[in-house]
């Protein structure tokens, strides 16, 4: 019996314990004192009630490498030829807005679009991870960033990234979790990128991960929901009664909180494991094929679908890391992305503005259509911009046509969740290096994002009872809304 005991406690355990840092859990209180969501959601008492309607989720879709924000969403058409480069701009639905040339399905969209073009993100790092992290957490990298490099490994006591700050504040609506990443985990072990976790807010606020492949975009996995072997849900159901029994007489030896917060996450591992909603959501291809067809059949694609899909279901933060192409990789001098070190206008213009533009407007035009872009905020961001002076040493100067890393400045785009389309917000100077107008910085998105859903109270507690804020900096970009 003991070894039977052993085996199942084990199996079980690979099953449902791995998700347990995944899953918003809905505690009275835990390990690193954040209020519970009804308490969250009530305010502090110095803030101004919200006269926007809140959006119930937000899909954040980041655009890994570093996107150009020059060729894209804040073209300089008067500047000369060495910084604007070959692309053209094009009218909008959006009266005054001109977009790229080549994204004109986005530019077709534009009248629910907000673009903010004077985001300025510098960071003395000038790279990939300190850009995650600031554009996710709305906090300046600290100096371990520029000591360490790509050798800073996110830390338990880094800030939280946004989506796991929503998460923690708002009551879950369905079986599944509160915060959900896809297509992958940026960037490959052992530089996962910093800023992307729940770290000092505890495992259990980060999000759940979800994988999907360039080879079959249609099917993702949740490796932590991923049940091993030949274990059936009626299997794995025996074994939690058995489990149960154990844990019966383990908390009559140990009452202490954190046992506590061990079964409340088992009970809702296993929600999540036998939950035919779970299944349900994941599930592409139930969409007709004219649908998955008007977003593409790239894995970036369908992560934007099942985004909606997830929305639909009641996730409140849904994050879509675009994934590489490492067949790109080596035309592009990137990992195969955004980070166009060398044929930058090559590389943009047959590949990636075309998988974004189509994708992107599809998301727009769906959750607009089911009557959900009202209640969903959408986001496009980057870790940074690229430098607007084309030529990278890096890739032959100029000959090689490509962009560096430009942390200086970049562009937001916010679209939905009560933010009102059609507009731009700031202004870069006429090369596109520095803000000029309303300067704002990521802490201002991510404070604008927390106004978007309703969250206004930011004040938490430490492992010692101690208060402290999640954001002191930045505020919400008020004129977005409508």
């Amino acid at each position: 019996m003991q070894r039977f005991a052993r085996t199942q406690r084990r199996d079980f355990l690979v099953a449902s314990s791995r998700v347990l840092a995944g899953l918003p859990i809905g505690l009275p209180r835990f390990a690193h004192g954040m209020l519970n969501p009804g308490e969250a959601d009530q305010g502090s008492g110095d803030q101004t009630e919200t006269k926007h309607p809140k959006a119930k989720s937000v899909i954040l879709f980041f655009l890994c490498g570093g996107a150009s924000h020059i060729d894209t969403w804040d073209m300089k058409p008067e500047a000369p030829l060495e910084y604007r480069g070959p692309f053209q701009s094009i009218a909008t639905s959006a009266p005054g807005v001109r977009l790229c040339e080549h994204l004109p399905l986005v530019a077709q969209q534009s009248h629910h679009l907000a673009i903010i073009r004077s985001v300025g993100a510098s960071v003395s790092t000038n790279d990939h991870h300190a850009g995650y992290y600031y554009n996710l957490t709305g906090h300046v990298p600290d100096p371990t960033f520029l000591s360490l490099g790509n050798d800073r490994r996110p830390y338990p006591d880094d800030w939280p990234f946004m989506g796991c700050v929503v998460g923690s504040r708002v009551q879950p609506r369905s079986d599944l979790p509160n915060v959900v990443t896809l297509p992958h985990k940026p960037s490959k072990a052992p530089y996962t990128r910093p800023g992307q976790f729940a770290a000092k807010l505890g495992v259990e606020y980060d999000p759940l991960y979800v994988d999907g492949s360039l080879e079959t975009p249609l099917q993702f996995q949740a490796p932590s929901l991923a049940l091993t072997g030949d274990t059936t849900a009626s299997q794995l159901q025996s074994r939690t009664e058995l489990l149960q029994r154990m844990n019966r007489a383990q908390r009559d030896l140990d009452r202490a909180a954190r046992q506590s917060h061990w079964t409340k996450q088992q009970e809702r591992s296993m929600q999540l494991l036998l939950s035919a909603g779970t299944t349900k959501a994941f599930d592409l291809a139930s969409e007709s094929e004219a649908v998955r067809d008007s977003y593409g059949s790239t894995v970036n694609a369908m992560s934007l679908l099942l985004a909606r899909r997830l929305v639909e279901a009641g996730v409140p933060f849904v994050t879509i890391f675009w994934k590489e192409n490492e067949k790109i990789a080596d035309a592009c001098k990137s990992e195969g992305a955004w980070d166009t070190h060398g044929n930058n206008f090559e590389c943009l213009k047959k590949h990636l503005l075309p998988e974004f533009d189509r994708a992107f407007a599809a998301l727009l035009g769906d959750l607009h259509r089911r009557g959900l872009l009202d209640q969903t905020l959408v986001m496009v961001t980057s870790e940074m911009g690229r430098k607007p002076k084309i030529g990278d040493p890096r890739s032959g100067g100029t000959s090689g046509a490509g962009r560096d890393h430009w942390t200086h400045c970049q562009s937001v785009l916010m679209a939905g969740g009560g933010i009102r389309g059609g507009q731009t917000y700031g202004t870069t100077d006429r090369y596109a290096e520095y803000p000029a107008d309303n300067p704002v910085t990521p802490a201002d998105i991510a404070k604008t994002v927390y106004h978007a859903v309703g969250v206004e109270n930011l004040q938490a507690t430490d492992s010692q009872g101690r208060p402290y804020q999640l954001l002191d900096e930045g505020k919400p970009i008020l004129p977005l809304f409508a």
